[in-house]
């Protein structure tokens, strides 16, 4: 049981980890796309493409800043989900409930971002590389819900054992 505990530990703090990041990324859209504009080698209509929304980034900064405010809406939503985790990394099997709440969530992501990318007039690989974020949230969510299961085999046997000890002696 130690060596799911572990498993279960190693993947939360990763996933924890990737969460926390993702939403700090949110907070300087406008630093990070300049960066990458003037440092990744991109060609064609990637290229293209991110320049666009730099100037649609430096628009809105100029002209109503106040819109970012969003960003730090999904920053702060990353970073609580991101605490949420911590449930689970304290006691696996009693939190449960909150890795299936995030197999949930990456799944969902995935028409949502497809549905909604499209409304929005994102290219349809924009809308891919955002449904990956769902994807590979799943790895460490299920790798940890397995574990939690064989945790939770683990501990009723040895629950039952003890019942069974407790009824002997009595």
């Amino acid at each position: 049981m130690n060596r799911e505990r572990k498993i279960i530990r190693n993947w939360l703090r990763f996933f924890i980890v990737c969460l926390f990041i993702s939403g700090a990324t949110a907070i300087p859209i406008e630093q990070e796309l300049t960066y990458v504009v003037n440092h990744f080698p991109f060609e064609g209509s990637i290229r293209g493409w991110f320049e666009e929304v730099l100037v649609g980034i430096k628009r809105t900064s100029e002209n109503y800043p106040f819109l970012f405010y969003g960003f730090d809406w999904l920053a702060f939503a990353h970073f609580l989900f991101a605490i949420l985790f911590i449930g689970p990394l304290r006691d696996p099997v009693k939190n449960k409930w909150i890795i299936e709440f995030g197999i949930i969530a990456c799944i969902l992501i995935i028409p949502f971002a497809l549905i909604m990318g499209g409304f929005r007039g994102m290219p349809f690989w924009w809308r891919l590389i955002d449904c990956s974020f769902g994807v590979i949230g799943l790895i460490p969510l299920i790798i940890c819900l397995k574990n939690i299961k064989r945790l939770e085999t683990g501990e009723k046997a040895q629950s039952d054992k003890k019942e069974d000890f407790d009824l002997l002696i009595a």
